[in-house]
C-alpha cells in the first residue's frame, strides 16, 4: 500500500453567543485521531520493493516482510538486509464553500475575505511531510528445514507533517465573523452611544503538526515441508507512538477600517461598557440621594405648593434613578455576555501525545514448482486502544487517560513469479486489506465503500552476474465512497506507483540496492451540505415547554483533495 507517514485528523465545534447585545465569536475545537494499518500501512519495507512492488511471489532475504514462507529457500546460514530511505511528500487541498443565507452580498463566499479566489473564494491549502531517514532490517538463520527470522520497521507513520497556514476546518467558522459581527453593531454601537463602520475581512494564524510511528517487530519461523512447500508462522508487536502540536492565534477582524483583533477589541469593549455601567449606576445612587433627599424636605414642610413641588422633584429624581440603574444593568449583561465572547476568540493551543500497543498473528505459505513460485502471506486484524497523553488542550477535546479505538486492519497478500529466462522474471500480486473490520475513532470505518485492493506488477532482468535492474507498478483502489471517510487532515485517494532501481553486487556475499519510486495521486472531489453552529435558540414544544437547542446556519461545501509522494532509498544485503 501507499505508505502513508502521518495521519492526523483534526475536527472542529463552533460555538457562538448569538443574543441581543453580543458580537458573535468562534471557538476551533481540534480534535485528532490517527489510524494504523489499512488505508495507512507502509509496505516498503525494503529497497528491493522500492524497485519492484510485486514482491509477495519473490524470494530473497525481503521475503521477511512480503513472503515469510520462501525465506526458507534460500541458502543454509544469515541473511541480513539494511535499508534506508528517504521520503518526501504532500498533500494538497482545494477547498470551497458558501452560505446561501448570505447570498448576494459580500459574505456569500466568505473565504473571498482572507485571500480566496475572487470568483469563487476557493483557497488552496498544503501540508508537507518529510522523513530524512525511514530504516527497516531483516535477518534470517537457515538451518536444515527451518528459517528462524526478525524484521524491524515502521509500518505506519515515520515522520512530521505540517500545514503552516491551518485547514479550511479551522478557517470556515471565523471566516463567517464579518457578517455576524455586522449583524449585531447596531446593537453594540447604540450600547456604547458609538457609530462603528462594518467589518470587511478576517485573518488568523494557525499551524498544525503531527508525528506518527508505528514501530514493528516482527518475530516468526518458516518450515520446508519438503523442496516445493513451506509454510510460516510469527507475530509482529506493534507500538504505536503519535505527538500533535496545534494552534489558532490572532483571530482578527477588519473592523472600522482597522484589523482588530478581535480577543482585544471585545475586551476594550467589556472595559468600555463596564466604564459606562459603574457611571449609569453612580447616577443611579446620586439621584436616588437626591431624591430621598427632596422627599424628606416635602415631609417636612407644611405648605402645600411647596410640598407637592417638591414631591415631584423627587419623583423626577426617583424615576431617573430607576431609568439609570436598569439602563446600568442592561449594559453591564452586555459586557458579560461579550466577555464571554471575548473568552472564544482567545489564542488556543494543542499539545497531545498518544501510545498503544498490539500483536499481529501472521501466517505464510509458498509452493515451487518449475518456472513458477507462488506465496500468500496473511496478517491478522489486530484490536487495540491508544491512549492520550495531555500536555495542553485548550479545546477541551482531550481528556487525559481517554482511549481511542485504534485497530491495524487484517492484510490478505497474494503473488506469483515466473521465469520467462534464467536471467528474466516476471511478477504479479494482489493485496487486500480488512479496512471495515478495523475500529476506528467514533466508527470512522463505516463510512467507507468496500476494502482496499492493490494491484502489483514487476520483472527483474540480471543484466549479468553482478548487475540486476528491475521496474515494476501498483495501482491502489480505495473505497472512499461518497468521500464521508475523507477530511482535511486525513485523507488519501486511490494512485498509480512506478518504481525502479538495481541490485549491484559489491563483494562476494554483500549486493547494493538502489531505487526510486513515485506515486501518482488522482484528485478526489467531494461535495457536502453542512451547518455550523452559530449559537442557541429557544424553541417551544408542543407541550408548551421551552427547549434550547443550538442555532445553525447552512453552507454548502466542496473539497478537492490530492497527493504527491516520492522516495528514494539504498540498502545492503549481506549473507554469511
Amino acid at each position: 500500500m501507499q505508505p502513508n507517514y502521518i495521519s492526523f485528523l483534526y475536527t472542529y465545534n463552533l460555538k457562538m453567543k448569538y443574543q441581543k447585545i453580543t458580537l458573535v465569536a468562534a471557538l476551533i475545537a481540534m480534535a485528532t485521531t490517527t489510524k494504523a494499518g489499512g488505508l495507512l500501512t507502509n509496505t516498503n519495507q525494503n529497497i528491493a520493493f522500492n524497485r519492484n512492488f510485486a514482491r509477495v511471489g519473490a524470494i530473497g532475504i525481503d521475503g521477511v516482510y512480503f513472503n515469510p514462507a520462501g525465506v526458507v529457500f534460500l541458502d543454509e546460514g544469515f541473511h541480513i538486509s539494511l535499508n534506508f530511505q528517504n521520503v518526501y511528500q504532500t498533500r494538497e487541498l482545494t477547498s470551497t464553500f458558501s452560505v446561501p443565507a448570505f447570498a448576494n452580498t459580500p459574505y456569500e463566499y466568505p473565504f473571498k475575505l482572507n485571500g480566496g479566489d475572487p470568483t469563487n473564494g476557493s483557497k488552496s491549502y498544503i501540508g508537507k511531510a518529510s522523513v530524512p531517514i525511514l530504516p527497516s532490517f531483516q535477518v534470517a538463520y537457515n538451518k536444515g528445514n527451518w528459517s528462524f527470522q526478525a524484521g524491524f520497521g515502521l509500518t505506519g507513520g515515520g515522520g512530521k507533517a505540517a500545514f503552516n497556514e491551518g485547514l479550511p476546518s479551522f478557517e470556515r467558522p471565523i471566516s463567517l465573523l464579518p457578517a455576524l459581527i455586522n449583524q449585531q453593531l447596531p446593537t453594540f454601537a447604540a450600547l456604547l452611544g458609538q457609530n462603528e463602520a462594518p467589518a470587511t475581512s478576517y485573518s488568523m494564524q494557525s499551524y498544525m503538526s503531527g508525528q506518527q510511528y508505528n514501530f514493528g517487530l516482527q518475530l516468526g519461523a518458516a518450515y520446508k515441508i519438503n523442496e516445493n512447500l513451506s509454510v510460516f508462522g510469527g507475530a509482529r508487536f506493534n507500538y504505536i507512538y503519535n505527538k500533535y502540536e496545534g494552534n489558532i492565534t490572532n483571530i482578527s477582524a477588519n473592523v472600522g477600517g482597522n484589523n482588530q483583533n478581535l480577543f482585544d477589541y471585545f475586551d476594550s469593549k467589556v472595559k468600555a461598557l463596564n466604564e459606562k455601567a459603574s457611571a449609569l449606576q453612580a447616577q443611579a445612587v446620586a439621584a436616588q440621594t437626591q431624591a430621598a433627599a427632596l422627599q424628606a424636605q416635602a415631609n417636612a414642610t407644611t405648605d402645600p405648593a411647596t410640598k407637592a413641588q417638591l414631591q415631584a422633584a423627587a419623583a423626577q429624581y426617583s424615576a431617573g434613578a430607576q431609568k439609570a440603574s436598569e439602563g446600568a444593568k442592561l449594559v453591564s449583561a452586555g459586557a458579560d455576555k461579550l466577555n464571554s465572547s471575548k473568552e472564544l476568540v482567545k489564542d488556543r493551543y494543542v499539545e497531545v501525545s498518544q501510545r498503544g500497543w498490539g500483536i499481529t498473528p501472521i501466517l505464510g505459505i509458498d509452493y515451487r514448482t518449475g518456472k513458477w513460485n507462488f506465496a500468500a502471506r496473511y496478517e491478522f486484524t489486530t484490536k487495540f486502544n491508544i491512549e492520550n497523553n495531555t500536555k495542553r488542550d485548550d479545546t477541551q477535546r482531550y481528556e487525559n487517560g481517554v482511549n481511542t479505538p485504534n485497530d491495524i486492519p487484517g492484510i490478505l497478500a497474494l503473488g506469483a513469479q515466473y521465469e520467462v529466462l534464467k536471467n528474466l522474471r516476471v511478477m504479479a500480486g494482489y493485496n487486500y486489506y480488512f479496512d471495515k473490520d478495523a475500529r476506528m475513532d467514533n466508527d470512522k470505518q463505516r463510512f467507507l465503500k468496500h476494502n482496499t485492493q492493490e494491484f502489483l506488477a514487476g520483472v527483474e532482468w540480471d543484466i549479468n552476474p553482478s548487475v540486476t535492474v528491475s521496474a515494476g507498478g501498483q495501482r491502489t483502489l480505495y473505497g472512499l465512497g461518497d468521500g464521508k471517510y475523507l477530511t482535511d487532515l486525513s485523507f488519501v485517494t486511490s494512485s498509480y506507483s512506478f518504481g525502479f532501481g538495481a541490485k549491484i553486487k559489491v563483494a562476494k556475499n554483500a549486493h547494493l540496492n538502489v531505487a526510486y519510486f513515485f506515486t501518482n495521486y488522482s484528485k478526489f472531489t467531494k461535495e457536502y451540505n453542512d451547518a455550523i453552529v452559530i449559537g442557541k435558540e429557544q424553541v417551544t414544544q408542543p407541550d408548551g415547554s421551552v427547549m434550547v437547542q443550538p442555532k445553525t446556519i447552512a453552507t454548502k461545501n466542496t473539497d478537492i483533495f490530492t497527493r504527491t509522494n516520492k522516495v528514494l532509498g539504498v540498502g545492503l544485503d549481506i549473507d554469511f
